[in-house]
């Protein structure tokens, strides 16, 4: 035997099993807390009153609809509003309950009934001129698939929206054939 070695002593029964459940309590807590902090990262518990704009001067409390969706008025629009067979031209910012913008564009032409259910729900509200926030519930929107890595399964999305116009789909059918009939009539001399 070795000088400098130190001969172990035997260990009391049951430490090592009470020494393995320590260690996968760490590990289940620790999962538990990663999971839930990625959770809060983009689902949230709901919208609170951070997501939308305060009451007064125009902007309206936000209203809870049947489906779920949250939506407020900021600035009121005017005219009739869109319906599926339409497409709306809007500007908008998406972002995630901890503030996290996960979309936004300034002029996007959006099918009414191409997008998420709870947009399309909020787009049929809308009039030309307006300003509104929405809040589309999971259930609503992604549900539990993610359309990117930025946006968790389960997340509750936020949108800040100028609804700018809409054009019946018909229209802008007719339009774009306008278009190309005058550029292949252009084209000849």
């Amino acid at each position: 035997m070795s000088i400098t070695a130190v001969p172990l002593q035997p260990t009391p029964k049951g430490v090592m099993t009470k020494l393995w459940t320590g260690v996968v309590a760490c590990v289940a807590i620790a999962g538990g807390l990663a999971w839930f902090g990625t959770q809060a990262q983009g689902v949230g518990s709901g919208c609170g009153p951070q997501a939308f704009a305060p009451v007064g001067n125009g902007v309206r409390a936000a209203v809870t609809l049947p489906s779920g969706l949250k939506m407020q008025t900021v600035r009121p629009g005017q005219g009739p509003r869109p319906t599926d067979s339409d497409v709306a031209l809007i500007g908008y910012k998406g972002s995630l309950t901890n503030g996290q913008v996960f979309d936004a564009n300034e002029h996007a032409p959006l099918p009414v009934a191409g997008v998420v259910p709870g947009f399309s729900e909020a787009l049929k509200l809308m009039q030309r001129g307006g300003r509104y926030r929405v809040c589309i519930p999971a259930k609503l929107g992604y549900g539990d698939k993610s359309p990117a890595p930025i946006i968790p399964p389960n997340s509750i999305l936020l949108f800040s929206v100028d609804f700018l116009d809409f054009k019946s789909m018909a229209e802008l059918q007719q339009r774009m054939m306008q278009q190309q009939q005058m550029q292949a009539g252009g084209g000849q001399h």
